[in-house]
């Protein structure tokens, strides 16, 4: 029962200096919400590009040619013979085989213009893209492999140039690079672009992107720097990818070593391990303020030993034991780190719950991280609380009732 007693006159010194004691626990304030915001932050973000990842598809790859002196000849780039050489080499290990290619465009609809890029799709486009279509439909495989002019356009391109969503079967004029061509929407989708993605791509909302097949914007004849393409889920997307990479650097004549792969996999856990290399080390530069707030702690528990001197000589005087003494002291210091602790907590959640509205992003914050920064900072108030309270606990009674 007798650390109740002690935690009662620990929270009584502290009621009786409240204005000291919040000062002390300010160190500790800071430092913790610091700590859980930054942690917090970085996990926001490794949850944010992990969800990116998600959409593009964890089966994707991409490889192109290095050339070793820097310059780049046609033997070097790919072209559509290129991919059907490819895709009936690996047949259902690839469930999709394109160039990714663009082109900048205008769109117009009497007289509203926009600019922007429209992406090529090949065939099987949604094994590729995941667009979240809400008008019409996805163009088919022989609408790609015929070149047909259509076009699927996004939710608030329709609404601008049409003025409704409805659009499917209507015609929108388009100049390609010099050569103006009549467009079939034949869809429309919903941007599922998370706010991370729009502040990262820096997106203009004057600017469209819309799909056409690819042979729209890559007749035969044309080339490319770089051939994507999706792995079948019942297969492994790096040991297919390096296959493929192999069968490459042999049908265009070159070193394998020239052939460079990659695939969202590598991509996602490189950014993940930088992501949480970065957090890790702003995260431990951000703790140096709990070390300096438990120095604080510290120094006000020395003066709180030395102003309540003749206290203590007076509990020794009536029995109470060294360890007595020792453990009000260190309790006093611990329930001023741990509410220091709690507060800070509740900041740096809240700081990064405020920031995840502005940003339209859902936070992540990890109990475990929560825990375990309370429970440090109790630990850092027990550290420091330790020399003055053992220096409070060594007090010789007659001199500390002599004590003024």
């Amino acid at each position: 029962m007798l650390i109740f007693e002690n935690i009662k006159l620990a929270l009584s010194s502290i009621r009786v200096n409240k204005m000291r004691s919040f000062l002390t626990m300010l160190g500790m304030i800071i430092g913790i919400s610091s700590v859980i915001a930054i942690v917090s932050l970085g996990d926001t973000m490794r949850s944010a590009i992990a969800k990116e990842y998600e959409n593009v598809g964890s089966t994707l790859g991409y490889l192109y040619i290095n050339s070793p002196d820097g310059y780049y000849t046609d033997d070097y780039l790919f072209t559509a013979d290129d991919k059907e050489l490819v895709q009936e080499a690996f047949g259902d290990r690839l469930t999709y085989v394109g160039f990714n290619s663009s082109s900048k465009a205008t769109m117009k609809n009497g007289r509203v213009v926009k600019e922007g890029n429209l992406m090529g799709l090949s065939e099987n486009p949604s094994e590729y893209k995941k667009l979240n279509i809400i008008k019409g439909k996805l163009f088919s495989n022989l609408d790609v492999e015929n070149a047909r002019p259509f076009v699927i356009l996004e939710e608030k391109d329709a609404m601008e140039l049409f003025g409704s969503v409805d659009v499917v079967g209507r015609s929108i004029r388009t100049v390609i690079g010099s050569e103006t061509k009549e467009l079939t929407v034949t869809g429309v989708y919903r941007n599922q672009d998370s706010a991370l993605m729009k502040l990262l791509s820096g997106s203009n909302n004057n600017r469209f992107t819309a799909y056409v097949p690819e042979t729209l914007i890559f007749p035969k004849g044309s080339s490319a720097w770089t051939l994507y393409f999706c792995v079948n889920p019942a297969y492994d997307v790096n040991e297919v990818g390096n296959q493929v990479a192999r069968y490459v650097a042999k049908i265009k004549n070159k070193d394998i070593s020239q052939v460079m792969f990659y695939s969202a996999q590598q991509e996602m856990g490189t950014i993940d391990s930088m992501m949480s290399g970065l957090s890790a080390v702003v995260g431990a530069i951000a703790a140096i303020s709990l070390v300096v707030g438990g120095i604080g702690i510290m120094n006000i528990m020395l003066v709180s030993v030395t102003e309540r001197t003749r206290e203590i000589g007076i509990r020794k005087a009536l029995g109470a034991r060294t360890q007595d003494i020792l453990s009000q002291f260190l309790i006093e210091s611990a329930i001023i780190s741990a509410a220091g602790g709690a507060v800070g907590t509740a900041l740096g959640i809240g700081v990064v719950a405020i920031g995840g509205m502005f940003v339209d992003m859902a936070v992540v914050v990890k109990p475990q991280v929560v825990i375990l920064a309370v429970a440090f900072s109790a630990m850092v108030g027990i550290f420091f609380g330790l020399y003055p309270a053992a220096k409070a606990a060594k007090a010789d009674p007659i001199e500390a009732l002599r004590y003024e």
